[in-house]
């Protein structure tokens, strides 16, 4: 089983940053692609990032291009997510996933329980 631990949000003014955090728990699983997901209340849960554990390939919702960032720290098994400009439409809780399997863009095995992000105008 993988574990994995969000962190780093928090309430945040229109144009601040944050930076979240996801550690997982289990080393002997292969890590292909980790990503980052939100929702909004009342939205369903959307895309926001996913990074290539070995490439380090990244790929980002538009809403977000060119605002966050996705990368990883393979020694620590932790991916981050720096979200920089952030707009009140990015209100949301933000979890993130990985997959173990190799599934392919899209799908994930584990997540994790998700991190208040919340921006005021």
């Amino acid at each position: 089983q993988v574990q994995l631990v969000e962190s780093g949000g928090g309430l945040v003014q229109a144009g601040g940053s944050l930076r979240l955090s996801c550690a997982a728990s289990e080393r002997t699983f292969i890590m292909y692609r980790m990503g980052w997901f939100r929702q909004a209340p009342g939205k369903e849960r959307e895309f926001v990032a996913a990074i290539s554990w070995s490439s380090g390939r990244t790929y980002y919702a538009d809403s977000v291009k060119g605002r966050f960032t996705i990368s990883r720290d393979n020694t620590k098994n932790t991916m981050y997510l720096q979200m920089n400009s952030l707009k009140p439409e990015d209100t949301a809780v933000y979890s993130c996933a990985a997959d173990t399997v190799n599934y392919g863009m899209g799908t994930y095995d584990y997540w994790g329980q998700g991190t208040q992000v919340t921006v005021s105008s």
